[in-house]
């Protein structure tokens, strides 16, 4: 392969460390991968860009863990949960959405889409992305 691959997770890992956000952009279609990708998954084009994304997005559905899919590291969360989140640059993906209880859920479920916001979140030995609730939500 001819094409020169830039370690993606290496900068946006650093880019959590700063409190930045980073996506990749793509330079033939600009449709922007978040969490970033060598590749864009919208037009397949090799040719992508770091940019900063806001954090800012959509929460499109509610998903409650269950035994299988709990994830320990999140205990210090609080109660969350799994949902389909779009942010404003236009990335659809599945994230952790904190403060999410089983009676909150069933309050939104009809409010849907709801506003929330990327918040970094510190893993055992390194920091991740996991979103919240807007305060008008």
């Amino acid at each position: 392969m001819s094409i020169k691959l830039e370690k993606a997770v290496q900068k946006f890992y650093d880019g959590l460390e700063e409190g930045k956000l980073y996506g990749r952009k793509c330079t033939k279609c600009n449709a922007v991968e978040f969490p970033p990708v060598y590749a864009c998954n919208t037009c397949g084009c090799w040719d992508m860009e770091w940019v900063e994304v806001s954090g800012r997005a959509v929460m499109k559905s509610i998903v409650m863990p269950a035994a299988l899919s709990s994830k320990p590291e999140y205990s210090a969360l609080g109660p969350y949960a799994y949902g389909e989140v779009e942010l404003e640059e236009g990335s659809t993906f599945n994230a952790v959405v904190k403060g999410m209880t089983k009676k909150k859920r069933r309050e939104l479920l009809d409010k849907l889409p709801l506003p929330v916001h990327a918040e970094i979140f510190q893993r055992d030995g390194y920091k991740t992305v996991v979103f919240a609730l807007d305060e008008e939500a």
